[in-house]
């Protein structure tokens, strides 16, 4: 598969890709805000720079596209040209050292899909707050 854009098109379409404050993530905060639930965001001084932070429940959010981190990748790499599966492959091993890195920090770490937020949003909430210990809102 070849490209349809020029490199400076493709340049500026790559540059307006954002990587952090998604719309996912706001989803996700909104509701948590909604909830009264505390949090920080992007934590300069944790490994992968941690999308939502319970820093008292030593609890990590990371928030993932479906494609920019590479769910199921395996199965679909091929279909891809080398720059993506270089660019995506890269990115999973990336986000593999990160989680480990946290874990032996202490940190639990929960990865939520761009597919399940649009599935079921309510769903991924519920797995926050189960975490946090943190019994059903109303």
């Amino acid at each position: 598969m070849t490209d349809f854009m020029t490199p400076s098109q493709r340049s500026y379409a790559m540059s307006q890709v954002k990587g952090r404050d998604t719309g996912l993530e706001r989803q996700l905060r909104s509701e948590l805000d909604r909830l009264s639930i505390k949090y920080v965001t992007y934590p300069e001084y944790l490994p992968g720079k941690p999308d939502i932070v319970f820093p008292d429940k030593r609890l990590i959010i990371f928030v993932d596209g479906d494609f920019w981190h590479g769910y199921r990748f395996p199965a679909w790499q091929g279909k891809v040209p080398p720059f993506w599966r270089k660019k995506i492959g890269d990115t999973r091993l990336r986000d593999q050292r990160n989680f480990k890195k946290l874990r032996k920090l202490g940190w639990k770490v929960i990865r939520i899909w761009q597919h399940q937020i649009k599935k079921d949003k309510d769903a991924q909430v519920g797995r926050i707050l189960k975490a946090l210990e943190i019994g059903p809102q109303n």
